[in-house]
């Protein structure tokens, strides 16, 4: 039972959104996401989407993207991104799964997951302050309330390490999937990290950078590991979490 991880899946069954503007590496990633995913993962493995899912802007819109995520092998846990337009309230998403059938995928949205030895927390996070954000966006706004999302979900999962049996949670990596970087080259989005310190997080994965290639795939900072895993990074191929990461 394996933990894989792929962002950024940007699934686009129903909408006209060809992803090969941003570079070579998105020809044919349709076909490349698939073949890579069912040669890895087995039915009783976990993939974990930390945001951009589908290019649909509504619910009803993303329903063929979701039912094809549905049909990969594998259980899948999914955050929302900057540009999952579609994502609805729990209980609507909830309710739409319920409707069409779809079982094998959860939402992480002010929750947490333990998948094996793996605490699932997350949130969609933001932009550092005056780099790309949308110029109508109020930043101290939106980014205290992903700061807030964030340490829901941390509270959550330390909930659910307080009821493992004596001895199980010093077994656990702790761990965040957090769409946009919270640490990316010369910024650091200060109050995502010190959330993440605050509850000892280990590892941040996240996605969001497109067409960037040359960044380490590990990078360690205050003590956290800091993983990309953006699909066209990966070049498709979900990473699969172990319990040491290679550093480089």
């Amino acid at each position: 039972m394996a933990i894989f991880a792929l962002a950024d899946t940007h699934l686009s069954l129903s909408v006209d959104k060809p992803m090969d503007v941003f570079g070579s590496r998105w020809a044919g990633y349709m076909a490349k996401l698939d073949k890579a995913w069912r040669e890895l993962v087995n039915e009783s493995d976990t993939v974990i989407i930390p945001g951009d899912i589908s290019w649909a802007m509504t619910l009803k819109e993303a329903k063929e993207d979701l039912l094809y995520l549905e049909s990969l092998p594998g259980k899948k846990i999914i955050s929302k991104g900057n540009h999952d337009y579609w994502w609805d309230t729990v209980k609507k998403i909830t309710e739409f799964f319920a409707e069409h059938g779809i079982k094998t995928i959860q939402l992480l949205h002010n929750n947490a997951y333990i998948v094996e030895n793996m605490l699932v927390t997350g949130t969609r996070g933001w932009y550092p302050e005056g780099k790309n954000a949308p110029a109508d966006s109020d930043f101290q706004l939106v980014a205290n309330r992903e700061v807030g999302r964030l340490t829901l979900s941390l509270e959550a999962g330390e909930k659910l390490m307080s009821e493992l049996p004596a001895g199980e949670a010093e077994k656990i990596i702790k761990c965040s999937f957090i769409h946009f970087p919270p640490v990316y080259r010369d910024y650091v989005f200060r109050e995502i990290v010190d959330v993440l310190h605050r509850y000892k997080i280990a590892r941040c994965y996240f996605g969001h950078i497109h067409g960037v290639y040359d960044i380490p795939p590990v990078r360690v900072f205050e003590g956290i590991e800091f993983i990309p895993v953006a699909a066209d990074y990966l070049d498709f191929v979900p990473l699969r979490i172990t319990e040491n990461t290679e550093i480089v």
